[in-house]
């Protein structure tokens, strides 16, 4: 029966024990160790500690280390003809120990338990309330996985989510310096000693284990910072404490803000460790804020000196400031102050100064801004619509006079400045706000000497008509200003929504794009309407009456057509980057191709060097031994000898021929001088001159002869065949089974052997040129059969992957196209599910 996740033996609710993890950043730091040292522990302080499951993989230390500790035995599980001992979780719970010690987090379980993956099984002990003491290498984390790759090349079929860790009471780090588990690994106490050279060679590189080691560190460094922030929001501690350097750079709406972060970065670039993050302030109304093009730019730069940009909303900046730089534990903030005078002094008051004296323990850097060589405009009104605002400012009101004179008698003074009042609206959605004023002041005489007792004159009798006429001017001068500001916002809110569509159609188009340089140019072009769009390097000469923008990475942009707005030449400088942004990608993306280019052809060329060294040097000279032999005459030898020396020289031969026909093979696909012809072909046909020169008798040909025919290059695939069968011959003692079948409309040829088979791991690199794995003997060549072979499938249209053999052993599977709709036997006994049954790397 499966206990319920949660329910004690009685089936009240228990609570929830706690895990606590030993992260290492590479197999052989000490994390198992660890484990059993602190289940020492808890024993003798009376805690019932039991082993769940440890792997010392021969590690004798490691077992010695477990002591007089109980340990719960193994549930052994059979997977292939192959007994797998796993963790046996019922046992586990039947026993109900306080603390179960539980190795390898990120194991795989064998097919026939209730989980896939051993830390779904801690989860259950978990929940039945007890604590477990675990392990893991950086490498299995979820989100780390992707870096790892790129760092050690080598996938990591085996993680845990992030949260599985996080969740963990503590999180405690197993360090160790790369030079330290380089010679614990050298001195055989990590991997037995056939395998030391390897690793060292490969996955324990001084650099890889650096690299693993620094992501370890910066990954249990942010939990810990998160752990902080989570104490400092429990216990409602908003003071600054200076843990760790963090400095905000609060950036302006205005110019300036790009020297503010430059500023940030110098002062955070004095020590190491040390944050930077820009944040600007938005308002709800969108009254305050740089334009998209603008905050998209200084992104840019923030990003370029290692830092991030923030936007938050806030009605007061300092306020916004000031809150954010205390949730994120800032520790300095850098504001600019810019120079103002008079009036502007004392209406608006600085935020730098409000952001000082509420900084309260925040240190505060004030930058004087420089100001601007230039001020734009925004929001000018076209010649034309000033020139008809201001005949609107005379003839309007005289308009709504000459219209109400007819009911001058039945109105009041109040109904004609409401009319007035629509006239005002009016001039100031058309012309803004001076034109406006204007017009309000022009009624108003309009009223005093037409509807005001006594007309005709601008004498005004009554105090109450004297005080309306005063408050019309003013509320409609006020009127005026907000309508001509909400105009002026409403435009700037669809510009900024226009721009922000663009950069966005922009990023997109180039992301899909196979040349994003020049879909990005095409796309630039036609949204600003130039005749051409050009990125060019910094300095060139451009015609007159070109737009030439910085672009980024010594290179401009430059466009040819038209004269741009103040708007959009400010704007211009946010797609310019992008464009600069996605030419630097390409050139990174072409160098970093190219590097590999020619890391692979020195790698090759190495390789070559030692194939003609070695491999090549053993069977001339057993050719020229042999041949000397059979050509001295003062030997008399007998027949049988001769005829022994004769095979010698026979075998050495062809091992020769087999060499050289692979190197030519693979010389050829490196160069892609291949020309694959492809054709209708017969499957037993391709086989059976594949086999030509093999040991027949070892071969198990099951490949029925009414399968359909495959479209291939019969030549090329009969090679591939030769080199997988010729390579499992070489690696098991017992005979080798091919058959064919068809899967999904493609057609699957399987070499299976009962050798000793590769690892899951390996398996990827096994098809890389000049790889011998560790079971491989000597003198069995340089290793070219399996990548020559995986080149020439995948030249012919195909696919040759590696699997399990049941019973043991290793399968090689091609998959060819099929001609046609064909309906044929399935391949028998198919490929059970993998999985992967490693421990550590």
């Amino acid at each position: 029966m499966t206990p319920t996740p949660g329910d004690g033996a009685t089936g009240s609710k228990v609570a929830r024990g706690s895990l606590r993890v030993y992260l290492g950043a590479a197999p052989g730091v000490g994390k198992t160790v660890a484990m059993l040292e602190e289940g020492h522990r808890r024993a003798e302080r009376g805690t019932d500690v039991v082993i769940a499951v440890v792997e010392d993989h021969g590690r004798t230390y490691t077992r010695d280390r477990v002591g007089e500790l109980p340990t719960i035995p193994r549930r052994t599980v059979s997977h292939r003809g192959v007994a797998l001992d796993e963790m046996d979780t019922d046992a586990v719970l039947a026993r109900r120990p306080e603390v179960a010690l539980v190795d390898e987090l990120a194991h795989t379980n064998a097919p026939g338990g209730r989980y896939r993956r051993r830390w779904q099984d801690v989860q259950e002990l978990l929940a039945a309330g007890i604590d477990v003491i675990t392990t893991i290498n950086v490498q299995h984390l979820e989100s780390l996985n992707d870096a790892v790759v790129q760092i050690t090349g080598v996938p990591q079929r085996e993680t845990v989510p992030d949260a599985v860790v996080r969740a963990a009471e503590q999180i405690e780090l197993v360090d160790m310096t790369p030079q330290a588990l380089r010679r614990r690994m050298a001195h055989g106490h990590v991997y037995p000693a056939e395998r030391v050279d390897t690793a060292l060679a490969h996955y324990f590189r001084e650099g890889n284990l650096t690299a693993l080691r620094e992501l370890a560190l910066l990954w249990v460094a942010d939990q810990v910072d998160d752990g902080l922030a989570t104490y400092r929001e429990r216990h409602g501690i908003t003071s600054t404490w200076a843990a760790r350097e963090r400095i905000v750079v609060a950036l302006p709406a205005g110019d300036g803000g790009a020297a503010l972060i430059r500023r940030g970065a110098r002062i955070a670039g004095r020590a190491k460790g040390r944050d930077l993050v820009a944040v600007h302030v938005l308002r709800s109304d969108g009254s305050l804020g740089a334009s998209a093009s603008e905050i998209e730019r200084l992104r840019t730069v923030a990003e370029s000196v290692d830092g991030t940009l923030q936007v938050v909303v806030g009605e007061d900046v300092a306020e916004a400031v000031l809150a954010y730089a205390r949730g994120v534990n800032g520790t300095q903030i850098v504001v600019g102050a810019s120079a103002r005078r008079g009036v502007a002094k004392v209406l608006r008051p600085s935020t730098f100064r409000a952001i000082v004296d509420a900084s309260g323990d925040i240190d505060v850097h004030v930058v004087t801004l420089r100001p601007a060589p230039s001020v734009r405009r925004r929001g000018r009104l076209p010649v034309r619509r000033t020139i008809v605002a201001w005949l609107a400012s005379v003839c309007v009101p005289a308009l709504l006079a000459a219209s109400l004179l007819a009911f001058r008698q039945s109105l009041d003074l109040a109904s004609v400045l409401f009319v007035f009042q629509l006239g005002v609206l009016v001039t100031s959605l058309i012309g803004g706000v001076v034109p406006a004023v204007f017009t309000a002041l022009w009624a108003g005489l309009l009223a005093n000497y037409l509807f005001t007792e006594p007309t005709g004159s601008l004498t005004i009798t009554s105090p109450e008509n004297a005080f309306a006429l005063m408050v019309f001017v003013v509320v409609a001068a006020v009127v005026a200003a907000l309508v001509d500001r909400l105009r002026r916002r409403t435009r700037e809110a669809a510009l900024r929504s226009e721009q922000a569509q663009l950069l966005a159609s922009i990023a997109v188009g180039g992301a899909r794009a196979d040349d994003p340089v020049a879909t990005i140019l095409e796309q630039v072009r036609v949204a600003f309407g130039m005749a051409s769009a050009v990125l060019q390097p910094a300095g060139t000469p451009a015609p007159e009456g070109a737009t030439t923008v910085d672009a980024g990475h010594g290179a401009e942009l430059m466009l040819n057509g038209r004269p741009l707005s103040a708007d959009n030449a400010t704007f211009l400088d946010a797609v310019a980057r992008q464009v600069g942004a996605a030419r630097h990608q390409v050139m990174l993306a072409a160098e970093a191709a190219q590097n590999d280019r020619l890391r692979q052809t020195d790698t090759v060329r190495t390789a070559l060097l030692t194939a003609v060294s070695h491999d090549l040097r053993t069977p001339l000279a057993t050719i020229s031994a042999s041949v000397s032999s059979l050509l001295d005459s003062s030997l008399r030898l007998p027949p049988a000898d001769r005829q022994e020396l004769t095979g010698s020289i026979a075998a050495a031969a062809g091992q020769l021929d087999d060499l050289i026909g692979n190197l030519l093979d693979l010389s050829r696909l490196q160069t892609g001088s291949i020309a694959p012809l492809l054709r209708p072909s017969s499957v037993d046909e391709i086989i059976g001159r594949a086999l030509v020169g093999l040991d027949r008798s070892r071969v198990r040909d099951e490949v029925s002869d009414a399968l359909p025919l495959i479209v291939t290059d019969a030549g090329l695939l009969e090679r591939v065949l030769a080199n997988l069968v010729a390579n499992a011959l070489r690696h098991t003692d017992s005979q080798v089974r091919i058959d064919a079948g068809v899967v999904a409309a493609r057609m699957e040829i399987r070499v299976a052997d009962h050798g000793p088979g590769v690892p899951e791991e390996q398996r990827d690199s096994m098809f890389h040129a000049f790889q011998r794995l560790g079971d491989v003997p000597r003198g069995a060549g340089v290793g070219l059969g399996l990548a020559v072979a995986r080149g020439l499938t995948e030249a012919v249209g195909g696919t040759v992957e590696a699997d399990d053999t049941p019973g043991g052993g290793l399968t090689m599977t091609i998959s060819i196209p099929v001609l046609g709709p064909a309906t044929a036997p399935q391949i028998g006994g198919g490929a059970a599910d993998t999985v992967d049954v490693a421990g550590e790397v």
